[in-house]
């Protein structure tokens, strides 16, 4: 049996970050902490600091990602970093990209609830999804796996010139260093550490963001698009 934990009030800074979503952030929290608990999305031990560790670092990625894009979530889990920035930013088209059902069903039923109609829910991998979800401008990803293998799933879904914004911890530059080879065959062109939330998250998050240039993923990828794109034409015209 879960033990229950309590939500605490929400501080001052996620009033100040949500603004005239901050019912929505609190609804979506109490979700989390009910529902995602009970259905194994997160730990009941994370329910005391869903405010300062999930959402509050997750809304403030808000502060790198460019106006009117849009965005694909991949791995988004319980709808992190997803649905903070969804919350923050009604500019963006969002795609929460996630490949467990139960997953799935829990991110539609908060869009849903939230009223986020700028929010697209879509069940699959990255690489299962390739060709048939139309390229974004930014990729985000909380975690969910190192950089060299998170850059393999996300930067093929970018256009040309985009980039994945990846939330990381204090290993970020050793990540980024372990990865350059594999970054450079994904047509990787730039890389680097931004921190974000001064004011609201201490410590700030961290960010890697990671440019493409004119062919995301590499030749490899360029022709696995162009494949499943035709596959893609083909079952229309059936």
């Amino acid at each position: 049996m879960t033990e229950e934990v309590a939500l605490p009030e929400a501080p001052e800074e996620a009033r100040r970050v949500f603004g005239e979503y901050f019912p929505e952030a609190v609804r979506y929290a109490e979700l989390l902490a009910d529902a995602g608990v009970t259905r194994g999305l997160i730990g009941p031990r994370e329910v005391p600091r869903l405010w300062e560790r999930h959402l509050l670092n997750c809304a403030v990625l808000s502060e790198v990602v460019p106006e009117g894009v849009t965005v694909c979530d991949v791995g988004s889990g319980a709808g992190l970093p997803g649905i903070p920035l969804a919350l923050v930013r009604r500019d963006l088209k969002i795609t929460l990209l996630e490949p467990l059902l139960r997953r799935t069903n829990f991110l539609q039923e908060v869009v849903e609830l939230l009223g986020l109609d700028h929010v697209t829910v879509v069940r699959g991998r990255a690489e299962e999804v390739l060709g048939s979800l139309q390229p974004v401008h930014v990729v985000t990803a909380r975690a969910v796996a190192p950089l060299d293998r998170l850059a393999g799933w996300g930067v093929p879904l970018l256009r040309p010139y985009g980039e994945m914004l990846a939330l990381k911890g204090d290993t970020a530059e050793e990540e980024i260093n372990g990865a350059r080879a594999a970054l450079s065959k994904l047509g990787v062109v730039e890389t680097e550490v931004l921190h974000v939330g001064e004011g609201v998250v201490d410590p700030m998050s961290t960010v890697v963001r990671v440019v493409v240039g004119e062919s995301p993923g590499g030749v490899r990828f360029a022709a696995k698009r162009a494949k499943a794109a035709r596959s893609s034409r083909t079952r229309r015209r059936r």
